[in-house]
This record gives C-alpha cells, sequence and structure tokens, in this order.
C-alpha cells in the first residue's frame, strides 16, 4: 500500500540536463538528426549500467539541446511536472559548461532557462530558481571560470553557485577562491559530497568551501562527530535517495540513512537528482521515504519547511512560500 502524500514539496537538487524527459529528447534528437539510440531505448527509457555510464548518456542526451528556445521548453516542461506534483518551488543546477558545449553564451543559455521556468509559473504558480556548478573534475581554474560568469552577468533567477563532478577529482581546498567570490557576490552556496566520497569529503566542504548546504552528504552518518557538526551549524543535507539506491551508494531503500539522519536531529531535504535516469520523481522520493519509515503527514510537512528555509531566494518570497506550506496544513 502507497503512502498518499498531499503536501506541498519543495525540491533543491536536480540537475536539469539531467531532468530531460526520454520524450523530448527523441523529438528534439529527431529534429536536429542527433543519434541517441545508444543511450534512450524503444521504450523511452535512459540505458546505462554504472557512474561512468551514466555520465556518458547524460552528456549524448545534453547534446540535443542547442537553442535558448530548446532550454525554455526543457525548464518548462520539468517544472510543470513537478508542480503537477504539488511542488510549489524548484531550484535547478544548471551547467554552463554544458551550455559551452552546445554552442550558447551563458547569459543566453540562462535566458532561455528562465523564460520556461516564467511560463511554468504563470500556469501553476511553481516558482523557481537556478544554481550555477562549476564541474570538479575540470579544474580549479573552469570553475573559477564559470563564477565569474555568473557573477559578470547576474539574472534574478540564478541566485547560488554550486560544485559538482566527480567527487574523487580535485581536493575542495582547490575551490575555495570561487567560493571566496560566490559567497562575496551574494550567492547561496553548496557542493556535492558524501555521496561517492565519505564523511571526510563532507568535512572538507565544510572547511574550504564554507557551504551551508551540503548536495547529498548521507556518508556524514558514518561519523558521529560530523554529526554533531551538521546538526550545530544548522547544515541542510540535499538528500536523494532513489539517486543513492541507483547508483549503488546503498542497497535498498530500508538500508538507506535518510531517516537515522533525521533522527540525529540534521536537517535534510528531499530530491529527486535526475529523475528519469534512476527512476523517480520528486513526488516518488516523498512517498517512497514516507512509506519505508513511517513518517507521517506532519513529519512530511516537516521536511518541505526546511527546504523552504533553506533556499536560495529571498526573504518575501520565502515568506510566501511558507504561507502557501501553512495554508496546506491540516
Amino acid at each position: 500500500m502507497s503512502v498518499p502524500v498531499t503536501v506541498p514539496k519543495v525540491e533543491l537538487h536536480c540537475h536539469i540536463e539531467g531532468a530531460a524527459p526520454p520524450t523530448l529528447v527523441r523529438r528534439l534528437a529527431a529534429q536536429y538528426g542527433v543519434d541517441v539510440s545508444a543511450v534512450v531505448d524503444g521504450n523511452g527509457k535512459y540505458l546505462w549500467s554504472d557512474f561512468s555510464s551514466f555520465l556518458k548518456a547524460y552528456d549524448t542526451v545534453s547534446s540535443v539541446f542547442k537553442t535558448p528556445a530548446d532550454y525554455a521548453l526543457l525548464s518548462e516542461t520539468y517544472f510543470r511536472l513537478l508542480a503537477a506534483e504539488g511542488a510549489i518551488y524548484g531550484e535547478i543546477f544548471v551547467s554552463p559548461d554544458h551550455a559551452q558545449a552546445a554552442g550558447l553564451s551563458y547569459r543566453s543559455y540562462v535566458e532561455g532557462l528562465a523564460a520556461g521556468i516564467e511560463r511554468a509559473k504563470n500556469e501553476t504558480a511553481i516558482e523557481g530558481r537556478m544554481i550555477a556548478i562549476g564541474v570538479r573534475h575540470f579544474g580549479s581554474g573552469a570553475v573559477e571560470r564559470v563564477v565569474k560568469e555568473v557573477i559578470g552577468n547576474p539574472h534574478p533567477l540564478v541566485t547560488g553557485f554550486g560544485l559538482a563532478g566527480d567527487e574523487r577529482s580535485g581536493h575542495p581546498a582547490n575551490f575555495a577562491k570561487a567560493f571566496r567570490m560566490a559567497s562575496e557576490a551574494g550567492l547561496g552556496t553548496t557542493a556535492h559530497a558524501g555521496e561517492f566520497g565519505g564523511p571526510d569529503s563532507v568535512i572538507a566542504a565544510l572547511e574550504f568551501l564554507r557551504v551551508k548546504r551540503i548536495g547529498h552528504g548521507v556518508r556524514a552518518i558514518e561519523d558521529r562527530e560530523l554529526l554533531r557538526r551538521l546538526v550545530d551549524e544548522d547544515i541542510v543535507l540535499e538528500v536523494c535517495p532513489g539517486s543513492n539506491i541507483a547508483l549503488g551508494v546503498y542497497t535498498h531503500l530500508r538500508f538507506h540513512p535518510v531517516n537515522m539522519l533525521r533522527r540525529e536531529g540534521v536537517k535534510i531535504t528531499l530530491n529527486s537528482d535526475d529523475p528519469p535516469y534512476f527512476g523517480t520523481t520528486l513526488g516518488k522520493e516523498y512517498a517512497s521515504v514516507s512509506q519505508t519509515f513511517g513518517w507521517s503527514h506532519e513529519d512530511q510537512m516537516e521536511v518541505t519547511r526546511t527546504a523552504i528555509e533553506a533556499a536560495f531566494c529571498d526573504n518575501a518570497t520565502k515568506k510566501r512560500l511558507l504561507v502557501r506550506l501553512d495554508s496546506a496544513a491540516r
């Protein structure tokens, strides 16, 4: 028996290129003459077997988005899907490096995505923001270039900066300058850590990048002292259970530490990461976690409240979101 999830939802961790529905990808691939048969099967499922083949599929799929209008269609489609599941706010990771590969300037990429977010908002009232990410395995120089581009081309919907890519590549100390620049420019900051890297990767992100949010961070459960630090410093974890299971970080949801982290007092949010690749959606994350660990309606409301309070948006928007959340309370 599944648990109906009627609470308003919020997502803080989703890669927009990784959220592309296979149907949309096949349509654009046909339009542009791009062969995606190796990464999308006849049933509209993405084909990959391990982290390396996932990254390869991700890059192939991303290559079908070539114009600002394509990106507008992508963001509008995703935010409409989110809203249909009861989400009132979403943040997407946007990748200037992928835009560059498509031959787009950072500005035109962001303007395209913003147009789609605005169209979805006009239809569904969902709010959206963007977090520009640097890719750590491209090196510190590339990550600093992204920050400079974001700061030099400000957009009201780009409110955060993050670090993604291979956790095993490049020590966080290498990216301290980029994060200092982002913070000084008023951007919210987050970094992927504690997914494939152990607790030490989370500690290093906190020490050198001074972030208030950690992407994933679940392996902090392996270090009692780190758990205390996360609680004491009000660090919020962007937890993606379905992603962690699909990529083999944990074998089954019942063995996932999301519930233990919450019981230890760590602030957690639920997110879909790259939803169609991992056979999930934000609604499925709320439902499956609540069913597996017996979370009540109030527990789910608290997860959404945590996400609103940790969101990289202005206080007026947060207040409006909290009013919408409270009006849905029983």
